[in-house]
């Protein structure tokens, strides 16, 4: 859709579990949004696959991991996020396997979101801009999970564990073929400013450039010159 003719994104719900692969990930593409959200008083939680080990040149993931996931709470705090896990999943390797399909379905089962929310699921961003594997395999993987969370013959030993079955009514996909927007406010875009920045070693590690430089330059890119967060909607 061209961007005159995405819809408002449905507001009529309380609950969201944000799936993505790596520390950064939210802040890159959504945290205008979840910080829009949380100030309207809705419940977001975030699951993250992998603590971004690999994800540091020179710094090597037995240190990286630790300071990722320091740097992925500092950003949760800035948007107002309070529950934040992490699935252990090796950084830069993930599979697209029943076992991460089972974990996400469970983590669905448990947080019991109204809306699941994840990143961008196909091979590219654009012309020339390749998505990593990560992104691709986590996305696909969320699509799936949501479908198998609301199944009572898919994992069953998640329901005999006391994960029963659970409906999103969503899924909110921060995508190349957006659907629908999220209008935000100054607020929400400043939380979202500090949420980016929060990833300080992350973004030195990329460039030279300053941090804030590199993190106002992001976010003007994610809300498209519009105080607006863009997603693709499946299973609306």
């Amino acid at each position: 859709m061209a961007p005159d003719d995405l819809k408002p994104l449905p507001a009529g719900w309380h609950r969201a579990l944000v799936l993505m692969a790596h520390p950064d990930d939210p802040e890159y593409g959504i945290a205008a949004a979840v910080a829009e959200w949380i100030g309207q008083g809705k419940d977001v939680a975030y699951v993250l696959a992998t603590r971004g080990e690999a994800g540091i040149a020179g710094l090597p993931p037995r240190e990286a991991g630790p300071l990722r996931e320091q740097e992925q709470r500092a950003a949760c705090r800035a948007v107002g996020v309070e529950k934040v896990s992490f699935l252990d999943y090796p950084d830069g390797r993930l599979e697209e396997t029943l076992q991460l399909r089972r974990d996400l379905a469970r983590e669905i089962r448990t947080f019991r979101p109204d809306v699941v929310v994840t990143l961008n699921h196909r091979d590219a961003w654009g012309p020339g801009a390749w998505n990593s594997q990560d992104h691709q395999v986590m996305g696909r993987s969320v699509l799936n999970a949501v479908a198998d969370a609301g199944n009572e013959w898919i994992f069953p030993e998640l329901a005999a564990q006391g994960h029963r079955p659970h409906t999103v009514s969503f899924t909110a996909v921060a995508s190349t073929r957006p659907t629908h927007y999220l209008d935000v406010g100054q607020h929400a875009l400043d939380s979202a400013l500090r949420s980016l920045t929060a990833h300080r070693r992350y973004l030195e590690a990329l460039s030279d450039r300053p941090v804030e430089e590199q993190a106002a330059e992001q976010l003007a890119l994610v809300t498209g010159g519009r105080p607006r967060i863009a997603f693709e909607l499946f299973g609306l």
